[in-house]
């Protein structure tokens, strides 16, 4: 049974991301960037993100160093804030947030996660959720930091 639940985490659209990894390229010019840590088993990621005069991102870099999981979830996250403002990938991280810790969503917020979605079952190990969770908080401590300079 437990391998059976296993194989649920590792869906396709995971293993695709843990295997080929969107925007793994480092800006060298980014208007956000941060870097995050889960002390507990390693995982690392390291983020730069570009934004239009507009406002949207117009450019990610992600470099991630860990589990599967952990490398998936911060693919997965630059392709859902790609052209999004910063109000849009905070409505994002709380859904996210959300769907990782359990909670219902309506059919209509489901959709605005996308694939994000296929990262559900991770909730069926707990200890697997800060793994998923790392490059959402990550990049949401570096909006708040954005946010706090003197403009």
């Amino acid at each position: 049974m437990a391998f059976e639940q296993l194989d649920d985490i590792y869906r396709e659209i995971i293993l695709d991301h843990r295997r080929h990894p969107r925007n793994r390229n480092p800006l060298e010019r980014a208007d956000i960037s941060a870097d995050g840590l889960n002390p507990f088993c390693g995982d690392e990621i390291h983020l730069q993100i570009a934004l239009a005069d507009d406002g949207p991102v117009s450019e990610i870099g992600l470099q991630v160093v860990g589990c599967s999981i952990n490398q998936a979830a911060g693919s997965m996250l630059t392709e859902a804030i790609e052209g999004k403002t910063l109000s849009e990938i905070d409505a994002v991280s709380a859904l996210f947030q959300s769907l990782m810790a359990g909670d219902s969503l309506a059919e209509e917020d489901r959709d605005r996660l996308g694939d994000l979605q296929e990262l559900e079952g991770v909730r069926q190990f707990p200890v697997r959720i800060k793994c998923a969770l790392l490059a959402w908080s990550t990049l949401q401590d570096a909006i708040d930091d954005h946010r706090r300079l003197p403009k």
